[in-house]
């Protein structure tokens, strides 16, 4: 095949993949940055990314973000890191415990993002975590 050319439309099929969902997001991060202990900025990342899949609807009590802020209010009295919570404590199989889910977009990337700046004390995400993911996937749902 020459440069020029669009690729044969029998590979389109190979190629054409579902939009990242939040809920992959999530899970992606539990493998990325899960022995990491959650944090407050964690828990805010991850309350606004499961507000985002919920469309905007308060989640339900005891959900992601709840257990998420739970756990960032224990970590932060808790004397050692080996006690601590960790983000893949709460992240793994979040996509099943969201009570919906979507395809991130550029103003759900946003808006995580925003939540866990507010709670940082650096000025940049946490590198493989929520916002930061949900940043990436964006940009590969633009592709599609």
């Amino acid at each position: 095949m020459s440069q020029g050319q669009p690729p044969k439309p029998h590979m389109d099929k190979y190629f054409d993949l579902e939009p990242i969902t939040i809920g992959e997001v999530l899970e992606t991060a539990a493998v990325s940055v899960g022995d990491a202990p959650i944090e407050s900025s964690d828990a805010d990342a991850i309350q606004a990314a499961e507000r985002r899949a919920s469309c905007g609807d308060e989640g339900e009590s005891g959900g992601l973000g709840d257990t998420a802020q739970a756990a960032a209010s224990f970590n932060a009295t808790a004397a050692q890191n080996v006690h601590k919570i960790n983000i893949s404590d709460v992240l793994t199989n979040a996509a099943s415990k969201l009570p919906h889910d979507k395809a991130v977009t550029c103003e759900d990337a946003e808006a995580v993002k925003g939540a866990e700046l507010r709670g940082r004390l650096e000025t940049v995400v946490r590198p493989g975590g929520v916002a930061d993911t949900m940043s990436k996937a964006y940009k590969v749902n633009l592709q599609d």
